[in-house]
């Protein structure tokens, strides 16, 4: 898929070989869909400084601006608009990943034992002996 840009041409399918943070791709993620950075951070529960340094550190690694410095408000560039769905599509396949690497439940159950022997630490008394009066 290509896009035609006022600067160049871009291929939106650019990032397919190499593996991208998820971490960055979620806040990418929030703030395309918020397009307001402060809701997006708040939305994650990360501060906005936080949010636009994954930001940057996107599009430094992808080579190209994801959002619009130029304008008035929040808004994408058309590379943006197509790495949106790339990054929504690999969430999901990870995601997805995750959840069928899950252990299924059951197995043999494990009986418990009880605290056992606590460890020694230097300068603690000993678990179960009193200390000697006089």
């Amino acid at each position: 898929m290509r896009v035609a840009c006022h600067r160049r041409a871009f291929r939106a399918d650019r990032t397919k070989g190499t593996p991208v943070d998820s971490t960055l791709l979620r806040h990418f993620e929030a703030a395309a869909e918020e397009l307001h950075f402060a809701h997006a951070a708040k939305r994650l529960d990360v501060p906005r400084a936080s949010l636009l340094l994954s930001i940057r550190a996107l599009e430094d690694e992808l080579g190209y601006p994801l959002f619009d410095p130029n304008a008035s408000s929040t808004v994408l560039t058309p590379e943006g608009e197509a790495f949106l769905v790339d990054a929504q599509r690999q969430l999901k396949a990870m995601a997805a990943s995750q959840r069928a690497n899950v252990a299924a439940p059951g197995g043999k159950a494990k009986a418990s034992k009880g605290k056992g022997r606590a460890p020694a630490v230097k300068g603690e008394r000993k678990p179960g002996k009193r200390r000697q009066s006089r």
